[in-house]
């Protein structure tokens, strides 16, 4: 792991990708067979020492992905590209897609590539636009398709893949909350697995608002039972193939979250090689 080190601590701000590749990368091109390579006309790939890392977190629907990408992007100074919080904000904005994307997600449904590698061009354009070097991309890729454009044009460096017990991961779903005034995200349920069959038991904490936002917790449409089990039989169904397709370069790590934040974060860091660069980065700030 001493090579992710070595990546975290270069940051030449260099861009990872031009506009015009991106919309080449990220065109319609969403079809399980991928263009002959001369099509993408790609940039120059640049020599990891001199960019940012360009990583990608894998993991079910609310197993934290955002949460941890977010922590390890403020943390080493990259963007962090949700493709969940792009779906999300092309429906509050009542676009061209919102309708279309509202009927998906009610259902349970996985976005299509098209939409989004729609809505990633246009995110990887705008971070080109403010000079933006390297990413932790968050649920993106989530097919082979995808996986093999991605790889055509951008060098991957490391692919984290998130696992959380079953159990555990459906209420964390259930117990997810907004507050409708701030925006915060929180959650009610307080987890407690026993242990069986082998399995080491976990509990996680509520993540609770505070008092002022209480009243103002809603629940997204989304968050039932239903939709939410029905979500992670197709994630589950389409993520093998793109976690063998990043086992077989070498390139992913499994993580088993043995609890919430406080258990989970430090594990993390130690699992990446950073448990001492966040001790590091406070001691020079």
């Amino acid at each position: 792991m001493a090579a992710i080190t070595r990546l975290v601590k270069r940051a030449s701000p260099s861009l990872f990708v031009s506009s015009t590749a991106a919309r080449r990368l990220f065109c319609s091109e969403s079809s399980s067979h991928a263009p002959p390579q001369d099509d993408f006309h790609a940039p120059q790939r640049k020599d990891p020492k001199d960019r940012n890392v360009q990583w990608v977190f894998l993991g079910c629907p609310g197993v934290g992905k955002g949460t941890y990408a977010s922590r390890l992007c403020n943390l080493i100074g990259v963007p962090h590209i949700a493709t969940g919080d792009l779906v999300r904000h092309e429906l509050a904005s009542k676009g061209p897609l919102s309708s279309q994307l509202s009927e998906i997600v009610n259902q349970g449904k996985l976005v299509s590539d098209e939409i989004i590698i729609s809505l990633l061009s246009k995110r990887l354009a705008d971070g080109e636009a403010k000079g933006e070097s390297g990413f932790i991309l968050d649920g993106f890729p989530r097919t082979i398709s995808q996986a093999e454009i991605l790889e055509r044009v951008i060098d991957i460096d490391l692919v984290v893949n998130l696992k959380l017990q079953e159990e555990a991961l459906l209420a964390k779903c259930l117990g997810r909350r907004i507050c409708n005034q701030c925006g915060g995200n929180f959650n009610v349920a307080s987890i407690d697995v026993k242990g069986e069959n082998g399995s080491p038991g976990m509990s996680m904490a509520p993540l609770l608002p505070p008092a002022h936002c209480m009243s103002k917790l809603i629940t997204r449409s989304d968050d039932t039972e239903a939709v939410v089990k029905e979500r992670l039989r197709i994630y589950n169904e389409m993520s093998k193939p793109v976690e063998e397709f990043y086992r077989s370069r070498g390139k992913l790590l499994e993580f088993n979250l043995p609890g919430g934040i406080p258990e989970s974060w430090p594990k993390l860091l130690q699992a990446l090689n950073l448990d001492d660069y966040e001790e590091k980065r406070s001691a020079a700030a």
